[in-house]
Formats: C-alpha cells, sequence, structure tokens
C-alpha cells in the first residue's frame, strides 16, 4: 500500500487535517481531554459558538471516531460527550498547539503590529528565505 500523500487533492488524509484545522474541533477536544461534558457544558465554555455549530462539529468528531456520545433516557433526554481513545491521542496533539498559541501570542502579535505598519518581516527572516 502507497504512503498518504496529504498534499495530493484527493488524499484521504485532508479531511482529517481539515477536522484539526477547525478551530471549533480544537476547542472541544482540549475541553473533553479532561472530563465529560454535555451539549450545553461544552457551549457555555466555548464562547462564540453557536448551538448549530457545536452540534456539526459533535456530529463530525463523533463520525470520525474521536468522541463518544452517550445519552441517557431522563427527561428531557441528558447527552454526555467523551473522548473516545483515538480522539485522546489527537488530543495531546492539538493541546500541543494550544500551548504553543499561548506560549507565543506575543511574538505573533508584535509581529503582526510591525507587519501592520508596513515594516514587513524582520530582516533576519527575509534574509533566511
Amino acid at each position: 500500500m502507497q504512503r498518504p500523500n496529504p498534499f495530493d487533492a484527493q488524499c484521504p488524509t485532508r479531511k482529517v487535517l481539515d477536522r484539526i484545522g477547525d478551530k471549533w474541533a480544537v476547542l472541544i477536544l482540549i475541553l473533553l481531554e479532561h472530563e465529560t461534558l454535555r451539549f450545553n457544558e461544552l457551549r457555555r465554555r466555548i464562547e462564540a459558538i453557536s448551538q448549530k455549530m457545536l452540534s456539526q462539529t459533535l456530529k463530525s468528531l463523533e463520525r470520525d471516531g474521536l468522541i463518544r456520545r452517550e445519552a441517557f433516557p431522563t427527561v428531557p433526554v441528558t447527552v454526555e460527550y467523551s473522548l473516545t481513545e483515538l480522539g485522546r491521542t489527537l488530543a495531546v496533539t492539538v493541546d500541543s498547539l494550544r500551548i504553543w498559541a499561548e506560549t507565543h501570542i506575543g511574538t505573533v502579535e508584535a509581529a503582526q503590529r510591525r507587519y501592520d505598519r508596513g515594516a514587513g518581516p524582520d530582516l533576519a527572516e527575509t534574509a533566511s528565505r
């Protein structure tokens, strides 16, 4: 079997990369890494996510085998979301992105301000291209 090539437009790994690149999916995975949560708990914790977007993202993550949806026969029905074993492996990886973002946000914002002022990239960065 040939190794997947994510640079090929038809490569199925692109679908997984699209999921990982979705900010809502990343935030959900990070939240579920340490605890099982209900729909409304997720919605309260992730500011600015709409009910529709949360629902769509949860369904996609469930379809990909990354999260588990468990419904309990209460009135109204209680639904909880947790990571699958596969989801746990991905959550650790995406949490590294969160840590990187938190660590480097000051540097990124400074670069954005320089760029917006018309200064462009650092000279050292330009020389290395």
